[in-house]
């Protein structure tokens, strides 16, 4: 079967008009059977034990997104996180997924502080190292374990790419559409808007790993591989799926 564009989503519940996207949106991807690999081939054998912060944090982020999307779930933990993520890819658009996640993120950092960090690191070699090393530390929960790694940047050596090494929630919820939508875009808008940092994700959904590349805007979605790629056979967020971007102007 040859892939195809499918743009399927629900009747939107939010009024959107003053909102704008300005990169694409990825529906999802009916691939070539014969193509595509099952993303159970792809899962590690890595056991989370997470902490007493680290279940709080799962916890308090699921939390965030259920109020955003009013759509609750009575499961917990990272569980529940996927859960709250998944009902919000089958419900709302992918621009409504892109704005929700904003809000969840919105109602998880509080202004003030985020304020405080964009004040005191402005873009600069010091703070792009700081954003990686921050990330390693205290995002292994979300995102699993990741380790800070050197790109060029304007000619020079630099530690400001954070290397995730089997990406936790890819793997949870084996939806590139889900990655794209609920967690790439939106999370190079938030820091970038934020927090003034220049961020490029680039996922590698052939080993679901990760990196962020901190101080790097990202490419033009015509020039994005992340922004066409087909899905895993099983897909957890249970819809049809379409190889190209749906533009939304």
């Amino acid at each position: 079967m040859e892939a195809k564009l499918v743009a399927q989503c629900n009747s939107p519940t939010l009024t959107l008009a003053h909102w704008k996207l300005k990169q694409p949106c990825v529906v999802g991807v009916l691939a070539r059977p014969a193509d595509d690999i099952s993303g159970e081939a792809r899962k590690t054998n890595h056991v989370y034990k997470d902490g007493l912060f680290d279940r709080i944090a799962i916890n308090y982020l699921s939390k965030c997104v259920q109020e955003a999307t009013g759509l609750k779930n009575s499961k917990s933990g990272y569980e529940s996180l996927v859960e709250a993520a998944t009902l919000a890819s089958q419900r709302f658009s992918p621009i409504e997924q892109h704005q929700l996640v904003i809000q969840s993120l919105d109602r998880a950092f509080p202004k003030p502080m985020l304020l405080l960090i964009r004040t005191l690191l402005p873009p600069s070699k010091f703070a792009r190292k700081l954003f990686a090393i921050f990330t390693t530390l205290f995002f292994a929960w979300l995102v699993g374990p990741s380790e800070v790694r050197e790109s060029e940047v304007e000619g020079r050596r630099e530690r400001n790419v954070v290397h995730i090494k089997k990406c936790r929630f890819l793997e949870e919820t084996n939806c590139v559409g889900m990655c794209i939508n609920l967690c790439k875009l939106p999370s190079q808008s938030f820091i970038k808007d934020s927090l003034g940092m220049s961020v490029n994700m680039v996922p590698n959904f052939d080993d679901m790993s990760c990196e962020m590349i901190f101080g790097e805007d990202p490419p033009e979605s015509t020039d994005d591989p992340a922004l066409n790629q087909p899905c895993f056979k099983l897909c957890k967020a249970k819809r049809s799926h379409g190889t190209n971007c749906l533009v939304i102007n």
